[in-house]
């Protein structure tokens, strides 16, 4: 049996990755979306998600490249000293002082459960969690997480750990970077799923999508849909709309959001999958 969760990420991040999010979801194949608490367009991602009951809502937590919930004073090991009340912008740095523990694990939980808490406030039933850049590969950040999800009553997280054999995607060098950068989330697997199970959380068997993220293009996109494992697998995706709303967001997809919003709204995807016998779902209905 072969399953499939089409979440989006980012919803919150502009109205126009917002639109393209929701017409992904009513036209095409995604079936889950992650909102950031804190996005300057998170009203707008709220009042288009009341229009979609079917629509599957989780939380995107944010601790790098972007401003917390709370007020800084009470979080000041996330935060970036040189810019005020804001987080640390280079995942480098934050990984680092991750490891080094540097980064207070009570504050990390404190403000993962203020932007859980903040979408529940809004009545957005969260089903799940997943974090901006995948910062929960790191041990030092998912045990506090997996606290915050317990306590507000979330019941499931992504697996970040990535599935893409390296002979498929041999021919394409620009993707061996990034499929270096999964091999280094996968190395974690072990630590990741003992910790998710000992905290009876739930996660599906693992990620698709994530080394193909920023240069997604349609043969690649039809390689990983027909290579997909056994099991309920997770493709992570970045629909949006490149417009004047995007171009003053700090992030680097940006072209890259059309091509999979015209990729995930396709009919001929859904049939695809049909025809293949996988199935859609959400992390809903994994619950």
């Amino acid at each position: 049996m072969r399953r499939l969760i089409v979440n989006a990420d980012d919803f919150g991040l502009t109205p126009g990755v917002n639109r393209a999010i929701l017409e992904a979801h009513t036209r095409g194949i995604v079936t889950s979306a992650t909102l950031m608490a804190n996005a300057s367009a998170f009203d707008h991602a709220v009042q288009l998600a009341r229009s979609a009951p079917s629509f599957d809502l989780g939380c995107h937590i944010v601790l790098v490249d972007g401003w917390p919930v709370l007020p800084g004073a009470e979080i000041p090991s996330l935060l970036d000293g040189g810019r005020q009340g804001e987080f640390e912008r280079n995942l480098s740095s934050f990984a680092a002082r991750a490891i080094r523990g540097r980064l207070n694990p009570e504050e990390v939980e404190r403000e993962a459960i203020a932007q859980i808490s903040k979408l529940q406030a809004a009545n957005i039933p969260v089903s799940h969690i997943d974090t901006h850049k995948h910062l929960h590969a790191l041990p030092q950040i998912l045990r506090p997480l997996l606290r915050a999800a317990k306590a507000c009553g979330v019941s499931a997280i992504r697996n970040p750990v990535g599935r893409i054999a390296f002979s498929l995607i041999a021919g394409r060098p620009k993707l061996w970077k990034r499929w270096g950068e999964v091999a280094v989330l996968n190395a974690l697997a072990s630590k990741f799923c003992r910790a998710v199970q000992a905290e009876g959380i739930i996660t599906p068997n693992g990620s698709l999508g994530i080394a193909g993220t920023g240069v997604l293009d349609e043969p690649l996109f039809r390689l990983v849909l027909e290579n997909i494992p056994e099991g309920t697998w997770e493709f992570v995706t970045h629909p949006g709309y490149n417009d004047a709303d995007l171009r003053r967001v700090r992030t680097r997809l940006r072209h890259s959001r059309e091509i999979e919003l015209r990729l995930l709204a396709s009919a001929e995807t859904r049939e695809t999958l049909a025809r293949d016998g996988i199935e859609l779902i959400s992390y809903r209905n994994l619950l």
